[in-house]
């Protein structure tokens, strides 16, 4: 697979199988993607590789959570601005709206917002979960270098053959997960990635994307 189709076919995936992903597999890939671009070369993240025994006890900690109407920890970095103008809340409805419809539950349903929660940390049935901390000393250009990392972890993952999704939901249950993963009150989680290989038969969310004339301009050229 070439870095033009890894690209192209990277989605997140929102329904697993059960097949377990090899070990030296996700070796290969986090050793791989340790050449992810670094500002100053400082590689300021730290990742939790948990999968077995160790994430069914984390999907059913923070599962019992979201199912009793637990609102989670408080946020310690917003997710969105508060307020998004157009085009950008133009792009997060219609994106809400095909994910809704995909995973089968209806907008106007009461109890829409603890079923999303019971899918999320149930990692959507994924059986490896990576979850990507930073010293809390980092700054804005630290957590740019994370996001780049986390990028190039999920192409490597399609050139693996496997699937990811990423998911800033489990900020929402950090105390949950730092506690499992055992990472000290010096490091802030980033984000979770689900990592399997897609179920079969499972609907397929592809949401599109702004014409480049939207989001780019050339210059001199």
């Amino acid at each position: 697979m070439d870095v033009y189709e890894a690209v192209d076919s990277r989605r997140a995936v929102r329904a697993f199988g059960d097949e377990p992903v090899p070990k030296a597999v996700l070796d290969r890939v986090l050793a791989a993607a340790a050449r992810a671009p670094s500002s100053g070369n400082l590689q300021p993240w730290h990742v939790y590789v948990v999968t077995g025994e160790p994430l069914a006890e984390l999907k059913r900690r923070a599962t019992t959570r979201a199912l009793t109407g637990d609102p989670g920890d408080e946020r310690e970095y917003p997710m969105y601005p508060p307020e998004l103008a157009s085009p950008y809340i133009d792009r997060f409805s219609a994106a809400a709206a095909l994910r809704y419809e995909a995973l089968g539950i209806e907008r106007d349903d009461p109890d829409r917002p603890m079923k999303i929660a019971a899918l999320n940390t149930g990692a959507f049935g994924a059986p490896v979960v990576l979850f990507c901390y930073l010293d809390r000393t980092m700054g804005p250009g630290q957590w740019a270098d994370a996001g780049m990392y986390v990028q190039t972890v999920m192409l490597l993952l399609r050139a693996e053959g496997l699937h990811s999704c990423p998911q800033v939901m489990w900020t929402q249950y950090r105390r949950t997960v730092s506690q499992l993963v055992g990472a000290d009150d010096g490091r802030v989680l980033y984000c979770g990635v689900s990592v399997g290989f897609e179920k079969e038969g499972a609907p397929r969310l592809r949401t599109g994307r702004a014409d480049v004339t939207e989001t780019v301009s050339f210059l001199g050229a």
